[in-house]
């Protein structure tokens, strides 16, 4: 029997406001755990890897607030609640249905800010989500989870190379950082090499969010932060790294932005109108042209150009108009669509984003 996947509630993490939001969009804390005595999960042989799973989703089940905790196997979601999975940053791809996921499972706080993933590369994975720059927070949040389970889970670890994980750059504190940042006016200069050269300095990996779009940019100018290596200095070293390289690329984008104004104008005006007319006017939305249109109205906000809306409501656009969400929003209510449409579950998505965006927009108005 597939399991339904429940949708975070109205006040979900992305609807909130966080620090240096114009810019940092959201910040995602992943500890990596193995259990001792058991092999990693590609190696797990007979039943080792259910009672993995078992071992984890019981401890889970002993937390002061194990009611705000849904544990689901892998195998029992359907593909629409896999989809959402992929879309909240929770699984990096929908896994295929297979021998292979029978022994994996997730398990979701009912906010959406914690999320873990079990038998999927490591035994156990625990992320923390949260909106703008917040990585005091997400740290706070995912450590104390590790901490409790840590009371009935032993974790292999070693005095000389910290947490074991089936990655050997993730040993150590076991702990990827990641953030997601919206940079239009360093993508307009053509200036993202030079922040994938700085970046990478760092050892940080910069990679386009929702996929490349024309000549080569990134959609809607969404890009994403990650770590790469677990093993270089302390957790606070790391997370300072990671904190300093955010806050140095917030400030590279607002320096282009005032340069935007003062040398293409027209150009930022273009966009952001274009933007607003095609949200208001449009009767189908792809979800590409969806992340332009949010982006150029983000932009206009971020540039002082237009009035009515705030970056938490942006924000949570992004996850609003995703296919999953809208498949999900459209077999739990009541919709009435045109008769032409009525049987095209394409265009029905694409009609329900439309609307999404007119409603969400609707107080936007053009800066005099």
């Amino acid at each position: 029997m597939e399991e339904e996947l429940e949708e975070p509630v109205q006040d979900a993490w992305y609807t909130c406001d966080g620090e240096e939001s114009d810019v940092v969009l959201s910040t995602k804390v992943e500890l990596a755990r193995n259990l001792a005595n058991f092999l990693f999960p590609r190696c797990l042989r007979g039943t080792d890897g259910t009672r993995v799973r078992e071992i984890v989703f019981d401890a889970f089940n002993h937390l002061e607030d194990s009611e705000n905790f849904q544990a689901i196997a892998v195998s029992q979601l359907d593909t629409l609640g896999s989809r959402i999975l992929q879309e909240r940053g929770i699984l990096s791809e929908i896994p295929e249905q297979g021998t292979e996921m029978k022994d994996s499972g997730v398990i979701l706080r009912f906010d959406g800010m914690l999320a873990c993933t079990v038998n999927i590369v490591d035994h156990l994975r625990i992320s923390s989500f949260v909106p703008g720059l917040g990585l005091d927070e997400a740290v706070n949040i995912s450590s104390d989870l590790d901490k409790q389970l840590q009371k009935r889970i032993q974790f292999a670890a070693s005095y000389d190379f910290g947490y074991l994980t089936a990655s050997i750059l993730e040993a150590g504190s076991g702990m990827k950082l990641s953030m997601r940042v919206h940079l239009p006016s360093l993508s307009m200069q053509g200036n993202i090499g030079n922040v994938s050269d700085d970046l990478s300095k760092s050892g940080i990996q910069f990679s386009a969010l929702y996929g490349v779009g024309d000549k080569g940019a990134s959609l809607g100018s969404y890009y994403e932060l990650v770590s790469t290596n677990s093993q270089t200095g302390s957790e606070f070293d790391q997370m300072v790294s990671m904190s300093s390289a955010a806050k140095r690329v917030a400030e590279m984008e607002r320096s282009a932005r005032d340069k935007c104004l003062d040398i293409m104008p027209s150009e930022v005006r273009n966009y952001l109108y274009r933007s607003i007319a095609l949200a208001r006017s449009s009767i189908f939305i792809s979800l590409r042209e969806a992340l332009d249109i949010i982006s150029g109205v983000k932009w206009g906000k971020d540039l002082s150009l237009v009035d009515g809306i705030d970056d938490a409501t942006l924000h949570a656009l992004l996850y609003r108009i995703q296919d999953g969400h809208l498949e999900y929003v459209l077999k739990n209510g009541e919709f009435h669509f045109e008769k032409d449409i009525s049987d095209n579950p394409v265009r029905k998505n694409e009609r329900l984003r439309a609307l999404i965006l007119q409603e969400a927009f609707e107080e936007v108005k053009i800066a005099l």
